[in-house]
């Protein structure tokens, strides 16, 4: 079952998401349980609790009651979401049989989930009749690699069976080249370098994910493609850098958490070292993040594929306004 509303609204007491408490989560209380494993904030899980139903063991829990390895916490599924039309299918820059390369757009949000149901990546192919292949989660079919709301460029869709557990395989063996252009806020400690550092939900802001011991290990590779200047609106002149990133790994967030905690934010960024001055002076207003490139061989066929992205008419202009040279994705990281 996927819960669709993390505020609890109205529940639906016939069914619900069963959840098995295991052994790393023995101990703690009952709305960090909840909202970790519905990926929504702690005041969301607090709200689901409150607003009556959410059970442990069978029987009616508070917020605060620490839960215990084996138990079974019960979460009522809430009303689905009003029926929206599915978004036009983004630009495809390569399709066969198998699978298919599109050119998201920023705003859209790759697969259905909490809050977004019809309004997809996912629903646009289905409205455009592409064939998905089924994955590990039926919310996410064809999806083998993703890409934040607002992060612009390529990604790749799995139309077979065959293509699904290729790619999956290939980004696990790191057998496929991802390239992203970024414009940050300040320059980072060293013009070429790696950020290996683990990432998961931050401690405090759970809807956040940080740098934090025991997290899932994470490798970015970065390079400096040049140094620019703006001026915000109180007349201080402040420096942005173009990079170009590879990934080596594929967490959550994984650039702008990376970034930031190397001390140079993606510039436009709400939520990770946010700067609206410079943002204001950029003239955007989403992070300065796109994926440029992708390389890889055909799962299926073997076929070299080799797909570059231009930078979208607000990032160019972003660009320019710094006083940068309009990157182009295939430069190493």
């Amino acid at each position: 079952m996927t819960v669709d509303d993390p505020t609890g609204a109205t529940a639906d007491a016939r069914s619900a998401r069963r959840i098995v408490v295991d052994e790393q989560q023995d101990g703690r209380r009952l709305d960090v349980v909840l909202a970790d494993e519905l990926g929504v904030s702690r005041n969301a899980a607090v709200q689901r609790i409150d607003s009556g139903g959410v059970t442990v063991g069978g029987r009616p829990a508070r917020r605060s009651r620490s839960v215990v390895a084996g138990e079974v916490i019960e979460v009522p599924e809430v009303a689905a979401d009003p029926v929206v039309d599915a978004p036009p299918l983004p630009p495809v820059r390569h399709r066969d049989e198998h699978l298919l390369v599109v050119a998201k757009p920023p705003g859209l949000v790759v697969h259905p989930g909490a809050g977004h149901t019809g309004d997809t990546l996912v629903d646009a192919l289905r409205e455009a009749g592409v064939p998905l292949a089924e994955g590990g989660d039926a919310t996410r079919p064809g999806i083998v690699h993703r890409l934040d709301r607002d992060t612009s460029g390529l990604l790749i869709v799995a139309c077979t069976p065959e293509a699904m557990e290729g790619l999956v395989a290939m980004l696990a063996e790191r057998r496929v080249v991802r390239r992203y252009l970024a414009l940050l806020v300040g320059t980072p400690p060293e013009p070429r370098g790696v950020v290996d550092a683990p990432i998961g939900r931050h401690p405090v802001r759970r809807t956040r994910f940080a740098v934090v011991d025991g997290g899932r290990a994470a490798r970015t590779r970065y390079r400096v493609l040049g140094e620019g200047e703006v001026t915000t609106a109180d007349g201080a002149l402040r420096t942005v850098s173009s990079v170009v990133c590879g990934l080596e790994s594929g967490r959550t967030h994984q650039i702008r958490v990376h970034l930031d905690a190397v001390g140079a934010p993606v510039a436009g960024d709400p939520v990770y070292g946010t700067d609206r001055p410079v943002a204001t002076a950029l003239g955007i207003d989403r992070p300065a993040l796109h994926a440029a490139h992708l390389a890889f061989e055909h799962p299926v066929t073997g076929e070299p594929i080799s797909l570059t992205e231009p930078l979208p008419d607000d990032l160019a202009s972003a660009w320019s306004r710094a006083g940068l040279d309009r990157p182009v994705g295939t430069e190493e990281p």
